[in-house]
């Protein structure tokens, strides 16, 4: 297509130069007053331009048909790679089964909201396992030293305190219902 086109456009250049030689001896014959020489040659000037315009028609399509030609081909080969990518996407669904996956992922999901349970559950049960006398004993010693800074003497109170049964019970309870709370916890777990 490309040669063609630089044919013609070859074909059109000398045309346009023999155009001028034409006009230039239709001017000569024109000064000399030979009216029938000058029409003669006014019918050539008139089939060359008409030449010329057909052969610039054809260029024009030529280069017309050559853009439609690289259209297709271009649309081809987006047709191919598309092709490609189709092929690739279906083998990537057949290996990853959308099903599965999403079956997995709830698997997954739940199997990791009971292991955060669980593990809030030990961490609950060791706190309170290991805190307690720590607790208790910081607990007891921040109070002694407010206490002791605002001037009230703990000691002198607590030996006024009642001793005996009473106190004994209350620990009793006190220990009792923390094993109660944690047995119903582990229950509630156990059983969603």
């Amino acid at each position: 297509m490309q040669n063609s086109t630089r044919g013609l456009e070859k074909e059109i250049g000398a045309l346009q130069l023999e155009e001028k030689k034409l006009v230039a001896e239709i001017k000569r014959t024109a000064k000399t007053g030979n009216e029938a020489a000058t029409k003669i040659l006014a019918r050539q000037l008139i089939r060359l331009r008409q030449q010329i315009a057909n052969l610039q028609g054809s260029r024009a399509q030529m280069r017309g048909i050559a853009t439609h030609t690289q259209a297709m081909h271009a649309q081809s080969s987006v047709a191919v790679g598309l092709k490609g990518a189709n092929k690739a996407m279906e083998a990537v669904n057949k290996q990853m089964a959308p099903a599965k996956q999403m079956k997995v992922i709830r698997e997954f999901q739940k199997q990791s909201a009971q292991m955060d349970m669980t593990t809030e559950m030990m961490s609950d049960a060791i706190d309170d396992a290991v805190d307690s006398d720590e607790a208790e004993e910081e607990t007891d010693e921040l109070t002694n030293q407010v206490l002791d800074e605002i001037g009230v003497d703990v000691a002198s109170q607590l030996s006024a305190a009642p001793k005996g049964k009473i106190a004994g019970k209350n620990r009793e309870n006190a220990s009792s219902s923390g094993i109660d709370e944690l047995e119903k916890r582990l229950a509630t777990l156990r059983n969603p």
